[in-house]
């Protein structure tokens, strides 16, 4: 089972992928990066980042229809993205025994990368991912 360096670098295998992020949303702390970031500061894109996965993780907006939230198995949000015109911005949420307060980030460039196969993965590579 991969840790976090292993996860992050994984995801700098796939297609397009700039750059990487493990973050605490409760907090906005990059527990780990890879690549590049989009403003410049790691950490600077983990806090902004947070923000939008907190706001979207928090409202009963972006439930599912039947209103389940983070007491069920499963994460109430799977994944938020961001697009604008040269890259996706991918944010998807890691379900763990404790808080369930972390998510994958990946920044992806538009035209090198494929944003199915980098939704696929990350969900595959949150199943795996080994915290603590």
């Amino acid at each position: 089972m991969p840790g976090i360096d292993e996860c992050l670098l994984e995801a700098m295998r796939l297609p397009g992928a700039r750059g990487a992020a493990v973050v605490d949303w409760t907090s906005g702390l990059a527990l780990g990066t890879a690549g590049e970031s989009a403003s410049g500061d790691h950490e600077a894109t983990a806090a902004e980042t947070a923000e939008l996965a907190r706001i979207a993780a928090e409202y009963q907006s972006f439930a599912p229809a039947d209103g389940s939230d983070w007491s069920d198995d499963d994460t109430p949000v799977e994944d938020m993205i961001v697009s604008n015109r040269d890259s996706y911005h991918v944010v998807h949420f890691v379900r763990t025994t404790f808080d369930s307060s972390v998510f994958l980030y990946l920044w992806l460039g538009r035209t090198e990368g494929n944003l199915a196969l980098a939704r696929i993965r990350l969900r595959e590579m949150a199943r795996q991912l080994v915290l603590g």
